[in-house]
């Protein structure tokens, strides 16, 4: 008979041996069906080796477009019924090459990214991560870690390598100088470096995290700025309002807000609700900016001031500290409020008690959050919420009219009722973990607010690069200052 160890160790070398003949095998078969320039890499030297994109989604698109651009090879795939469409999309890029499924893509490349939605992602690696490419690196653009990496330590044979990466933007912004978050979490750093140098043309900021990190980070920063603007478009529409048709919503921070609002509803529902029902970081703060909402609303319905000011004072000397230089370093400034608006501007402008800025401040005291301690991977959306933010927070003046406006005041009353009933629902939805519920109630608001997108978005990202640009601007000025 033969001892147990050794049929085991014959079984491990025949198991190699059987997929290193697949890997050579597959790579002859596939020369002899693509294009010429899709060669492909055994060495993995910078310029040769092929980068593959399973999940051709606005993002997996973006990646694709620019790394193609930039020299490397790119193969990749979507669902079967796209692959006509994508065929004809890319064809005058030479470099792309788009397989009919993710086995052909994972044999094929040196790296390989998954861009899909995150509540996808164990079923797509499941499918094609066993055909992995011997030694290859392996990755993913999802916003949520957690499912991914799981995943992939689920479904990939043990020799592939996890090296995964996260734009901390949407793909309509530029990536030059945003936040790229790298997160080496299976891998020799000699791979890291191969990953880092294939996104180099996007001009990022690589920012190294472990996965779990990330998420803690991407849940302060995004799970309740997602909420407060989500919250916002269900109070319009359930008061059958459009907010640049009524001049209290016009002029200021308002403008900032309705844009963001139009952003986010412009966007796939997939994007956030895998951030706030996948994150395990993510339900306890959508829970706690709901409840904040509520009792800050309750506070302001019994007309109890002290009790509202307290609590709001309480906020500001958590998250902006007991001394605060109004004028110094604002991540927003006046002149630039007032140029993106998509309504007529009124004369005198309206108070507001801005309940929803005021929960966020509150919620992030409640939970010990420090939001200016994530912004080396912020996302321009969280820092334009986080700039009209201070923006009223250290501005003492600002802050007091708030409180009056929210306690002598009633011209908010209605909207901030539905904007509390929204925000709690979003929460239970989100808490009950029901995608389909989510998908419903956004694609509802969605389609209220679809007419207005084109302009919207045109304004929206005109205000995010003229923020942005004025922000680097101010912060050269003072490095050579």
């Amino acid at each position: 008979s033969v001892p147990s160890g050794a049929l085991l160790a014959f079984s491990l070398r025949f198991g190699f041996a059987l997929r290193l003949l697949s890997t050579i095998t597959t790579t002859y078969t596939l020369l002899d069906t693509v294009p010429e320039h899709a060669t492909f890499s055994l060495h993995r030297v910078m310029g040769d080796a092929v980068v593959g994109i399973i999940g051709m989604g606005d993002m997996g698109k973006m990646y694709a477009r620019r790394i193609a651009d930039a020299g490397w090879k790119v193969h990749a795939c979507d669902v079967p019924e796209k692959f006509d469409a994508l065929k004809s999309e890319f064809d005058s890029r030479k470099n792309v090459t788009i397989f009919e499924n993710g086995h052909l893509v994972s044999r094929s490349s040196d790296w390989i990214m998954y861009a899909v939605e995150a509540k996808n992602m164990d079923a797509v690696v499941a499918r094609y991560g066993p055909s992995t490419k011997m030694g290859a690196i392996v990755g993913g653009q999802t916003s949520t870690k957690a499912p991914e990496i799981a995943a992939f330590e689920k479904h990939l044979p043990a020799d592939v390598e996890i090296v995964s990466c996260h734009s901390m933007h949407g793909p309509g912004v530029n990536p030059k100088a945003q936040p790229l978050v790298i997160i080496k979490h299976r891998a020799t750093n000699k791979s890291v470096q191969m990953v880092e140098r294939i996104l180099a043309c996007f001009e990022s900021r690589m920012v190294p995290l472990s996965a779990e990190i990330h998420d803690r980070i991407t849940a302060d920063t995004q799970a309740v700025t997602h909420l407060a603007f989500l919250s916002m478009g269900t109070a319009w529409q359930a008061n059958n309002q459009f907010p640049w048709e009524i001049p209290r919503y016009i002029g200021g921070i308002e403008n900032v807000k309705i844009n963001l609002m139009m952003r986010i509803y412009n966007n796939k529902w997939h994007v956030y609700a895998g951030l706030a029902i996948l994150n395990p970081a993510a339900k306890a703060q959508i829970r706690q900016y709901a409840e904040s909402v509520t009792e800050l609303y309750k506070i302001m319905l019994a007309g109890n001031r002290k009790e509202l000011a307290d609590r709001i004072y309480a906020g500001q000397r958590a998250i902006f500290g007991e001394r605060r230089k109004e004028d110094e370093d604002l991540l927003l400034q006046d002149e630039l409020l007032d140029r993106f608006s998509l309504g007529e501007k009124p004369v005198k402008p309206v108070r507001n008690n801005h309940l929803s800025i005021l929960a966020i401040v509150d919620c992030w005291w409640k939970l010990g959050i420090r939001p200016y301690d994530h912004m080396i991977c912020s996302t321009p959306l969280f820092r334009l919420w986080l700039g009209i933010t201070e923006y009223v927070y250290r501005n003492d003046a600002l802050l007091a009219e708030c409180i009056d406006t929210a306690i002598e005041d009633t011209s908010f009353r209605a909207d901030d009722l539905e904007f509390t009933f929204a925000a709690r629902d979003w929460s239970e939805r989100v808490s009950l973990g029901h995608m389909d519920g989510y998908r419903e109630k956004f694609e509802k608001i969605q389609a209220y607010f679809r007419p207005r997108f084109k302009e919207a978005g045109e304004l929206g990202n005109q205000m995010i690069k003229t923020i942005e640009e004025n922000l680097n601007s101010r912060k050269a000025e003072k490095a050579a200052a």
